[in-house]
């Protein structure tokens, strides 16, 4: 019998490839011949090489779709169409059963190519509100899961399901042990872990150094601080370890931290609950996004799991009191986490998608 092939794709944002390296193990041990459509020099190939060099990884050109002027929108058309024409030769070369999306604007060519070449297509949406990309590539699929029960009333009624929160099994491996040894600590305070998501936060990154002679008396601190921000005139502090960007890392760094301080991209929040770590979201401001962070803070906050500071309001006395407060409050928001659903397995996922199949 002829092994039956899937393509995965997703870009531009970490966010928008973790599912699919959570569902590529089992898609393995199902005996599917897994493939990857993602862009020429996006995050989503560097993740996907190092952990799955045995994936085939396709790259296409893609536009980025804005909603503001940039004269790159007279010529982005043109490379999504290239990017059509490229993922058509890719997916009839390889046949795939069914493709599976995570969003981004590099799935838009693909879903869009998956339609011309008969190949049916299920989406992934993390975020309350669906993003752009997904609202595009919508009427090119087959159906539409969401994590998010509020999603729904976004979406045709007979197109999509919430399935809940997805959190991949290796974040559950982590260590707390190899995560202190990681960040070379050996004063047994609690530890603080400040993210600014897989590209940073310029923002996050100063409220956090200009509070660290402070916070270094109470915490040990792991700052993830994005590509190119390191700072290494604070090397030499006792107690502060700065990563560019993890990957494998991850989940032992995230078994060592007491608290998260970090934005509010749907698939790190979630994983945090899983963990039941306390959490400040300090959600990306509506002015340099869609608003979307700051739903998902919202709901969090609402929820019980997290307290929340907006972008706007954060200096370096709101945040120091902010994570006093959070501090304060572990108890009650680690009693809040006990009491939430349980996230869905990849291998759960896996079973939604196959549903699809052709």
């Amino acid at each position: 019998m002829k092994q039956k092939s899937i393509i995965l794709t997703g870009g531009g944002t970490a966010g928008h490839v973790s599912l699919n390296q959570a569902i590529i193990p089992t898609l393995i041990e199902e005996g599917y011949n897994v493939h990857y459509i993602g862009s020429h020099d996006g995050i989503e190939k560097e993740l996907i090489t190092q952990a799955f060099p045995d994936v085939p990884y396709h790259s296409i050109s893609s536009g980025k779709l804005r909603r503001y002027f940039s004269m790159k929108n007279f010529t982005d058309p043109f490379k999504v169409l290239a990017g059509i024409g490229q993922a058509f030769a890719i997916v009839r070369k390889v046949k795939p059963s069914v493709i599976f999306s995570k969003g981004g604007f590099v799935s838009v060519p693909v879903v869009m190519a998956a339609r011309l070449a008969n190949v049916p297509v299920v989406i992934h949406e993390s975020d309350v509100t669906p993003g752009l990309a997904n609202k595009l590539a919508l009427p090119f699929a087959s159906h539409m899961f969401t994590i998010f029960e509020q999603t729904l009333k976004y979406l045709p009624n007979d197109k999509a399901t919430c399935t809940g929160s997805i959190v991949r099994e290796q974040l559950f491996q982590g260590d707390k042990d190899r995560g202190m040894k990681l960040c070379g600590f050996e004063e047994n305070k609690k530890t603080l872990l400040v993210m600014g998501g897989s590209l940073g936060s310029v923002v996050l990154n100063d409220a956090l150094r200009s509070n660290l002679p402070e916070l270094l008396m109470e915490f040990n601190i792991i700052h993830l601080c994005g590509k190119g921000n390191v700072d290494h005139s604070l090397d030499s502090l006792k107690g502060y370890k700065q990563f560019d960007y993890v990957t494998t890392e991850l989940p032992d760094l995230l078994y060592t931290a007491d608290f998260i301080v970090s934005r509010a991209g749907s698939n790190s929040i979630f994983e945090f609950l899983a963990l039941k770590k306390p959490m400040l979201l300090i959600p990306l401001s509506a002015t340099k996004s869609r608003g979307d962070q700051i739903l998902n803070a919202g709901i969090f906050e609402k929820q019980g799991f997290a307290l929340t500071l907006e972008e706007e309001l954060l200096s370096k006395n709101t945040f120091m009191k902010s994570i006093q407060n959070l501090v304060k409050k572990k108890d009650e928001i680690i009693d809040a986490m006990i009491k939430a659903e349980s996230p869905k397995t990849p291998s759960e996922m896996v079973q939604l998608i196959l549903q699809y199949e052709k």
